[in-house]
């Protein structure tokens, strides 16, 4: 989605400029040629990436050595910085022009990245508005592009709109349920949070629960594994993608910390962020992190906007409370959406002229 937004921006600037690289179904509709499906990246976290390391490790060299060989004008890295920054280091190193969208978060952790970051990137382009000066201290040359959401998502939610496309009564109490994308991500969120959706429903017999798949794989693993955990007899209308249809419906979501949390809050919603991942990677990362918040949300309102439940705290009970605050607790709903409201005006630039722009300026065209 970044990179085709960029894409969008360069285009009519660039209409003669071959595009190719790694990329999705979004930058194809731009005219991208990828070379790799981009599913081949699409791992998290140390222990993921360990047993595919070497088919990961081969496609960036081969990518490394065809680019070395074209000389680009530039190298665009969107994201995934432990696959990204090598090759842009290489490519620095040779004189070819890289830039890197979406600066890694090292104001939440691993701040010693900067050291390979400044060796790395010959622009970075950032989606926050404080992340401009901390590059800018470190002598890396940045600019704040906006929040390509910000503008995905209108300011204004149609709740009722939202509703009637998911085939739900206007007036009901909507809980929508995101336990995450990836398949680590469902499986150790599902149990918990469906088993809260269970409790929640023993409190309030009126709720409906909403849950957005990514995709077949992921809704067929999720069933397993809720199937697994006891947990067939929950209610919940499954939805193939419409993850934005099921978080503008919602009276209040429990959402997997990540971006959809920061989706969440541009769409003005109360939540709960969770998240759960296998033992032995919570003991390695929970030392990581210099800051007491992991949310999106909360890091950029810098404080609990709203619970956080990780790990062991993420249980369906104390989801189910954590919960429960949120959907009956008026006067914080008033008080949040007006927050999520300043939070998205802060966000909102034009992100495809602003980053396509940057980059004309580090290719000089």
């Amino acid at each position: 989605m970044l990179a085709a937004r960029l894409l969008s921006g360069l285009r009519p600037h660039l209409p003669a400029a071959r595009f190719h690289g790694i990329g999705g179904e979004q930058m194809m509709a731009q005219g991208f040629e990828s070379h790799w499906p981009m599913d081949k990246l699409t791992v998290r976290g140390v222990l993921e990436v360990i047993p595919r390391y070497r088919e990961i490790k081969g496609i960036q060299n081969q990518l490394r050595d065809q680019l070395l060989a074209e000389r680009p004008a530039a190298f665009i890295g969107a994201d995934y910085p432990g696959f990204n920054l090598g090759l842009e280091e290489q490519l620095k190193a040779a004189g070819i022009p890289t830039i890197h969208y979406i600066g890694p978060q090292i104001w939440a952790w691993r701040g010693g990245r900067i050291k390979k970051i400044i060796r790395a990137v010959s622009h970075m382009l950032v989606v926050f508005p404080f992340e401009e000066e901390i590059y800018r201290k470190a002598g890396v040359p940045v600019s704040y592009v906006g929040h390509p959401l910000a503008e995905l998502i209108p300011l204004a939610t149609d709740e009722a709109g939202a509703r009637r496309a998911l085939g739900l009564p206007e007036m009901a109490n909507v809980v929508t349920i995101m336990p995450g994308s990836r398949m680590s991500e469902i499986k150790y969120n599902s149990a918990a949070f469906i088993g809260a959706a269970r409790l929640l429903k023993q409190r309030d017999h009126t709720l409906h629960f909403v849950v957005p798949m990514a995709g077949g794989r992921q809704r067929q693993y999720f069933l397993e594994l809720i199937a697994q955990a006891g947990l067939q007899d929950v209610e919940l209308t499954l939805l193939d993608g419409q993850s934005h249809t099921a978080i503008a419906a919602a009276d209040a979501v429990l959402v997997a910390s990540g971006t959809a949390s920061l989706e969440v809050a541009l769409f003005k919603k109360p939540m709960v962020i969770a998240y759960k991942m296998m033992a032995l990677e919570w003991q390695i990362l929970r030392h990581f992190g210099y800051q007491p918040w992991i949310g999106l949300p909360n890091i950029l309102a810098r404080e609990f906007l709203v619970p956080e439940l990780l790990q062991d705290a993420a249980s369906p009970q104390a989801l189910a409370e954590a919960m429960w605050q949120q959907l009956t607790d008026a006067p914080h709903r008033l008080r949040l959406a007006q927050r999520f409201s300043d939070m998205h005006h802060s966000l909102l630039r034009n992100s495809a002229q602003e980053s396509a722009a940057a980059v004309l300026k580090v290719i000089k065209a």
